[in-house]
C-alpha cells in the first residue's frame, strides 16, 4: 500500500493527487481539476481541464460561461475514470444537484474525499452514499457537539403556519442560489403550498436548470417592481439570496417578514445580526450527530478534516481509536450552508 500523503495532500492550490497528477476543488487556477460541486468555493472557472458530474459542469456554464474551462469530461456516478494509472470514481454526496464525493484509489490505497455533503433526504438530488475506504475526508461545517439540526419539514411547517398568522405580510426568505433555494421551494411545495412563489432574477436561471432535470418546483414568478404595484406580493413567499437582502430589491415588499434559511440558524446571535424574525435551520451539511455516523458507516483508518470546526471532530475521532488530523484548508466557506 503507498502511503496516503504520497496519494493525495494539501497543497496551496488544494488537495494534490501527484501520481495522477490533479487536484480535487482547487482554489486556484490549474491544470486539471476534479470538482466536487458547483458552489463558487469549490468550483472555479480558469482551470485547464475539468472532470465533474454532467450536472456540476453544466451549474458552472450557468455561472461562469461557456468557457470556464479549457476542456472538461463528464464523470458518471460509479464508473471509474483512469488518470495516469490512478483510478477515480463519483460517488453521490447529497448535498446539492450533482455534488459527488470523490474517490480516489492506487497502489491498495483508497482515499475518499467528501467535498459538502448531507444525510437527510432531499428530492432535489441524489442521496449521499457511503463508500468504505482507507482515508476519508471529511467537511465539518457543523463539527461540533452543540448542532443538532432539527427536521427540515417542522422548520418549514413554521413558515406555512406565519403565512396563515400575518396573511398581509410578504414572507421573504434568504437562501443561498444554488441547491438551497431549491430544495426549501421543494420542501413549501411538499407541506401543500400551491400558489406562486416568488424569485430573484439571480435564481431565475438555476431554478429553470433544476426544473429541466425533473425537480418539480410549482409555479414560480419573477419577483418584480409590477408585482408589487398589482399587490400580488402580499402575503406571498418570495426567495431571494442574502445578498440582496441589504440591497434596494427587498424594499419593494409589502411589510416584509425577515426569514433565513440556513443551519446557522441555530445559532441565535447570527439571526439576530440579520435581523431574522423567522430563522428557519434547514441546512445542506451533516449536522453533529450524522458526521459522527457516517464515519462509522464508512469505517476509515484515518479521518482528514477539512474547513469547518476541524479541532472537535479530530478529537472525537482520537478518542474512537482512529487516526485524524486537520488540513487547515484555506478558501473555502459556507456558501451552500
Amino acid at each position: 500500500m503507498i502511503k496516503p500523503d504520497l496519494l493525495l495532500h494539501p497543497t496551496p492550490s488544494g488537495l494534490y493527487c501527484p501520481l495522477g497528477d490533479f487536484f480535487v476543488d482547487p482554489v486556484r487556477s490549474v491544470g486539471r481539476a476534479l470538482v466536487t460541486h458547483g458552489h463558487s468555493d469549490h468550483a472555479r472557472a480558469g482551470h485547464g481541464h475539468v472532470l465533474a458530474t454532467r450536472e456540476t459542469l453544466d451549474i458552472m456554464a450557468i455561472r461562469y460561461g461557456e468557457d470556464f474551462c479549457g476542456t472538461s469530461q463528464r464523470a458518471v456516478f460509479g464508473e471509474t475514470v483512469w488518470i495516469n494509472g490512478v483510478a477515480v470514481r463519483f460517488h453521490p454526496a447529497g448535498h446539492v444537484l450533482g455534488s459527488a464525493q470523490i474517490e480516489i484509489e492506487a497502489q491498495g490505497t483508497r482515499i475518499v474525499v467528501s467535498g459538502d455533503y448531507k444525510r437527510g433526504a432531499d428530492p432535489t438530488c441524489a442521496s449521499f452514499e457511503p463508500v468504505p475506504c482507507d482515508v476519508f475526508i471529511t467537511e465539518a461545517t457543523f463539527g461540533l457537539p452543540v448542532f443538532h439540526h432539527p427536521e427540515p419539514r417542522l422548520e418549514i411547517q413554521k413558515l406555512l403556519t406565519s403565512l396563515q398568522q400575518f396573511p398581509e405580510r410578504s414572507h421573504l426568505i434568504g437562501a443561498y442560489a444554488l441547491g438551497k433555494a431549491q430544495r426549501v421551494i421543494s420542501l413549501i411545495r411538499r407541506g401543500g403550498y400551491d400558489k406562486p412563489i416568488y424569485i430573484h432574477g439571480s435564481m431565475a436561471r438555476l431554478c429553470d436548470y433544476y426544473c429541466e432535470q425533473g425537480v418539480d418546483l410549482g409555479e414560480l414568478r419573477p419577483a418584480t417592481a409590477e408585482n408589487k404595484k398589482s399587490g400580488s406580493l402580499r402575503g406571498a413567499v418570495v426567495i431571494g439570496p442574502p445578498s440582496a437582502f441589504n440591497d434596494r430589491w427587498a424594499r419593494r415588499f409589502e411589510d416584509p417578514l425577515a426569514i433565513f434559511a440556513s443551519g446557522w440558524m441555530m445559532v441565535r446571535q447570527r439571526a439576530k445580526q440579520r435581523g431574522v424574525e423567522l430563522p428557519l435551520v434547514i441546512s445542506d451539511h451533516c449536522d453533529w450527530p450524522e458526521l459522527l455516523d457516517t464515519i462509522r458507516e464508512v469505517g476509515p483508518q484515518e479521518v482528514w478534516v477539512t474547513h469547518g470546526r476541524e479541532e472537535a471532530l479530530v478529537r472525537w475521532c482520537e478518542l474512537s481509536g482512529i487516526k485524524a488530523r486537520p488540513l487547515h484548508l484555506v478558501g473555502y466557506e459556507d456558501e451552500g450552508d
